[in-house]
């Protein structure tokens, strides 16, 4: 490959503040992905995983905590300014209603894939870790084959 791909390739793109205030206020918009029962079991799960990770994560920069403070107190954010707001509020708040949420999602699939996510989530979660095509490629084949335990 020529010399100009390789100048281009490693171009440093110059963000603004501007910018990444944006990009913080992005990351939050997904949070409105989990009370619509339309939104991908994985997706939820992405999304919660990031909203309860370990508090010793939270000065990342685009952490939960660091992505609320952000979008607050940025006089660039496109969100109404709410200025600082306590992270374990809004944490306690989404866990009350991530059961809900939860289960809206999971009423859309077969009575199997039901159980096994409310019965062994953990299980569940592993694999869609692994392939997040998985739950849709389980629902397919026994949707072509049939459900050989019933």
């Amino acid at each position: 490959m020529g010399q100009e791909f390789w100048r281009n390739a490693f171009t440093v793109v110059e963000w603004s503040e501007e910018d990444i205030v944006f990009l913080h206020w992005r990351l939050l918009r997904q949070l409105s992905g989990l009370s619509d029962p339309e939104t991908p079991l994985e997706e939820k799960l992405n999304v919660l995983r990031w909203v309860f990770s370990e508090h010793d994560k939270e000065s990342r920069p685009f952490s939960f905590a660091n992505c609320l403070r952000v979008v607050g107190c940025s006089p660039l954010s496109p969100a109404p300014h709410f200025g600082s707001v306590d992270v374990d509020e809004i944490r306690a708040w989404i866990r009350y209603h991530v059961k809900t949420w939860l289960h809206a999602t999971v009423e859309r699939y077969p009575s199997w894939v039901r159980e096994a996510v409310l019965t062994n989530p953990q299980w569940v979660e592993s694999r869609l870790e692994r392939n997040p095509q998985w739950l849709n490629e389980q629902v397919k084949k026994h949707t072509v084959q049939g459900d050989l335990f019933a």
